[in-house]
């Protein structure tokens, strides 16, 4: 589904995950991580947002020029599955289109570090997708993060709540840089020309 949006409406990145230092290296956190180096990036600092339930940091992607986008990062603080109440708070707050939402997440179905991007569809049984459809529609970006599937007979509940392995964690810094470059090209060059990229 091809949404035509605003070139003057700012976006808002969402990265999904749990706050507290004891969720902050689990598998359902990445999206914390990539929200994390994108604010670095812009040279920003993560700060509560007035009466929202999130951390946010504004500032703007992409080269000087037209191509440059005003993004709005955010950190919802309200616990994965309650992520849609703060969401939709920040998105009110700063005139964002729901086509400009882009969420950041793990994802069960795609193996370790692979990308894929995508607008609208289901939640997969991720409870912050669950909860941003339920508070603002479906037709928001994804950029989903792949974990894998939890071995042997390991609930999924477990897993994506225990730290990356080791074995993971050796690469995990080069997936994430890799999933905040795609979010930047989602937002300054649109889905399809990101999705050409970043979706093999």
């Amino acid at each position: 589904m091809h949404v035509t949006t605003d070139a003057s409406a700012p976006w808002l990145v969402v990265g999904l995950g749990n706050p507290g230092p004891e969720y902050a290296m689990n598998r359902h956190n990445v999206g914390f991580m990539v929200a994390d180096l994108l604010a670095e990036r812009i040279g920003g600092r993560f700060k509560r947002a007035g009466r929202a339930q999130a951390q946010v940091v504004e500032g703007r992607i992409g080269p000087p020029g037209p191509g440059n986008r005003r993004v709005v990062l955010a950190k919802p603080m309200s616990f994965m599955n309650l992520s849609g109440g703060p969401v939709n708070a920040l998105r009110d707050f700063y005139k964002v289109p729901v086509a400009n939402v882009v969420a950041v997440h793990d994802e069960l179905d795609i193996d370790y570090g692979v990308l894929r991007l995508k607008s609208g569809g289901g939640d997969n049984g991720h409870n912050g997708l669950k909860s941003m459809t339920k508070a603002m529609g479906a037709d928001y970006h994804r950029v989903r993060f792949g974990i894998g599937r939890p071995p042997g007979r390991m609930q999924v509940a477990d897993f994506v709540l225990k730290d990356f392995v080791s074995a993971e964690r050796k690469e995990l810094d080069y997936f994430v840089d890799r999933a905040a470059d795609a979010v930047e090209a989602l937002v300054i060059e649109g889905l399809e020309r990101a999705q050409s990229t970043y979706n093999s």
